[in-house]
């Protein structure tokens, strides 16, 4: 199955799931527990996350912990030529809703690549050594081709499938936290 008709079923399965509010936030809370018990997240100062679109998984739950155990979160915003760069953000922070439908931070705060620990990184779906399809604009794999820190990806059992080519660009994460049974630890 090629990437684009791929992105379109898992965006259909994620509204699936969405549209079951109870059954979404039970899946979110047991990837949340195992994820809050990882090294990554515990040793973790700077974390970056994207605001969730509505159907996706709710990270700002992430967020909100990452503030109450002093932790700095940053958010990115996109930049010409399909970049991004990533801007600290904190619990009352403004977000402007951009042309792709996301939130960006209205914030100044630039943070250097180097200064973020981990990075939770979205996708639609993801392969069971970590590599993920995103929304097609290559984003993500342009920003972690040279990222030398933590990668991992908050991933609904219905977004694991390996039924898809993957691209010499694609960017693997490094850990994914699933509700199916236990995270699936990726070799790098």
């Amino acid at each position: 199955m090629n990437k684009e008709m791929s992105r379109q079923k898992a965006i259909q399965q994620l509204k699936k799931i969405a549209s079951h509010p109870k059954k979404k936030a039970e899946k979110e809370s047991i990837v949340l527990s195992l994820f809050f018990a990882s090294k990554e997240w515990k040793e973790a100062e700077t974390i970056a996350l994207v605001r969730p679109l509505d159907f996706e998984f709710d990270t700002n739950k992430i967020a909100k912990k990452a503030f109450a155990q002093g932790k700095s979160v940053v958010v990115p915003k996109s930049l010409p030529n399909r970049r991004l760069a990533f801007y600290e953000v904190h619990a009352a922070s403004q977000y402007v809703v951009t042309k792709f439908g996301v939130e960006e931070p209205v914030s100044e705060l630039l943070i250097e690549k180097t200064a973020i620990d981990l990075i939770v990184v979205p996708g639609l779906l993801f392969s069971s050594e970590g590599y993920r399809i995103g929304f097609g604009g290559g984003f993500y794999d342009r920003y972690l081709a040279d990222y030398e820190g933590q990668t991992c990806s908050m991933v609904f059992a219905e977004q694991i499938n390996n039924n898809w080519e993957v691209d010499v660009f694609d960017i693997p994460v490094g850990h994914i936290y699933t509700d199916f049974v236990k995270e699936v630890e990726v070799e790098k």
